[in-house]
């Protein structure tokens, strides 16, 4: 029964409440008015069953994986060869490295900030 009720009509923003990208993106988007449900990535951290869904959505960890974040050269990880574990097990220990906004609209993800990512967003609404 669980599997049914999965993808029927999931709306769901994952950003940082003190990014001004995010904050103009959702504004722009007119998402406060679409049903989404938000989660603030630095209150409630993305869960592990989240991330790997999102990987399947995506088709891997590396493309939720932001290498624009402070931490990603202050520890080195520009230095070496990450593999998807790597990526997955980053993610998942500091919310600053999950690419941000991710727009989960039904069964599609939209991750980034990209124009081309934000117009398919929203040709999706």
């Amino acid at each position: 029964m669980q599997a049914i009720k999965k993808y029927v009509e999931m709306r769901k923003i994952y950003h940082l409440s003190t990014c001004n990208t995010c904050q103009r993106i959702i504004n722009d988007l007119d998402l406060h008015h679409e049903g989404f449900e938000f989660q603030n990535i630095k209150e409630k951290h993305i869960s592990a069953e989240e991330l790997d869904d999102l990987a399947k959505k995506e088709g891997s960890y590396e493309a939720l994986f932001n290498r624009r974040a402070m931490k990603y050269r202050s520890m080195g990880l520009n230095e070496m060869d990450l593999t998807e574990d790597d990526y997955r097990k980053y993610i998942l220990s500091e919310y600053t490295f999950l690419k941000r906004p991710v727009i989960i609209i039904d069964d599609k993800a939209f991750v980034g900030n990209s124009k081309k990512v934000i117009a398919a967003a929203q040709g999706n609404l």
